[in-house]
């Protein structure tokens, strides 16, 4: 008896090009008459603001992220203007947004966007990839979004409706894998605007509809196409989903003394320090893993300010 004929990766890619067709047009229009009307969005934001917003919606929702947005962008409308001044004030101006060495690493950004690049955003991908702190995803997001380049964009949002709608599981892997970023770069559309727009629309249906824990079917564009809907919604059977734990954890601690500092005028004693958490060892271990990751500059004294240089 034969055994069957195992389908060709070129015949695999074919017919998730045909999906990717058919997906296109309906996300698309959804998009258009759906999306949010964020300040990034807007043609005024221009790449620099397009990348800040990339820089500060990492891990952090929307709703956090637009006050502070707003403040960053009157305070620091061009790299240069970032680039000036003190590393600290950049982890200052980031407030509560949590990890906060994403605003080092933008303020690195801007001081390489200015010494190299005369204070404009590149507009090459690589170039892009080639500044500090600036990842895959956040060179793409950039180029695709401020540029309108074709380029697979993919955050937790198009992996889950890519995982759903494509491949018919509840939940991407954990993290991002090799067999993801072809599927992402086989449904790519050809054009270079309508790719644009398909990273985004893609991006704001896992947002808004199709949700880690109450996605909406009903409100899909795409709902009678998606795999995992049609096969009965099947249980997520991989790998236990992490969760983020806060309180209780060096986290916090972090969190705790930067608050302190961002707050001060002056450098900080080490007993101001001392009264936000009391517990010694781990207080001691934030502090540190703080100072190491360049967020908290010691001096003598036993005083602590934020980075200056």
């Amino acid at each position: 008896m034969t055994a069957p004929t195992k389908p060709s990766s070129r015949a695999q890619a074919d017919t998730l090009e045909t999906v990717g067709d058919d997906l296109h047009a309906p996300v698309i229009d959804w998009f258009e008459e759906n999306a949010r009307d964020l300040p990034w969005r807007r043609a005024d934001a221009g790449p620099w603001g397009v990348m800040v917003s990339e820089f500060m919606l990492q891990q952090t929702p929307v709703s956090r992220v637009l006050p502070v947005y707003e403040q960053w962008l009157a305070r620091w409308p061009r790299p240069a203007d970032l680039a000036a001044d003190a590393p600290g004030e950049a982890v200052r101006a980031w407030g509560r947004l949590g990890y906060p060495r994403r605003a080092l690493r933008l303020h690195g950004a801007a001081v390489a966007i200015t010494e190299r690049h005369g204070g404009d955003v590149p507009t090459e991908h690589a170039q892009l990839l080639a500044l500090p702190g600036i990842g895959e995803y956040t060179a793409a997001a950039v180029a695709s979004f401020a540029y309108g380049q074709r380029h697979a964009v993919l955050d937790t949002n198009v992996r889950r409706v890519f995982a759903r709608a494509v491949t018919g599981v509840q939940y991407p892997p954990n993290a991002t894998t090799a067999a993801e970023r072809r599927l992402a770069r086989t449904l790519l559309p050809d054009d270079e605007r309508t790719a644009s727009r398909w990273a985004a629309a893609s991006m704001e249906l896992g947002a808004l509809v199709c949700t880690a824990k109450n996605e909406t079917c009903a409100r899909c564009p795409i709902a009678a196409l998606c795999t995992w809907r049609l096969a009965g919604k099947p249980t997520h059977d991989g790998p236990p989903r992490r969760g983020q734990t806060y309180a209780g954890t060096d986290r916090q601690v972090r969190g705790r003394l930067l608050a302190v500092l961002r707050e001060a005028v002056n450098p900080v004693p080490q007993s101001a320090l001392d009264r936000v958490w009391e517990e010694p060892v781990q207080r001691a271990r934030a502090l540190d893993g703080l100072v190491a990751d360049g967020l908290v500059e010691p001096l003598v004294g036993g005083l602590y300010r934020l980075p200056q240089s």
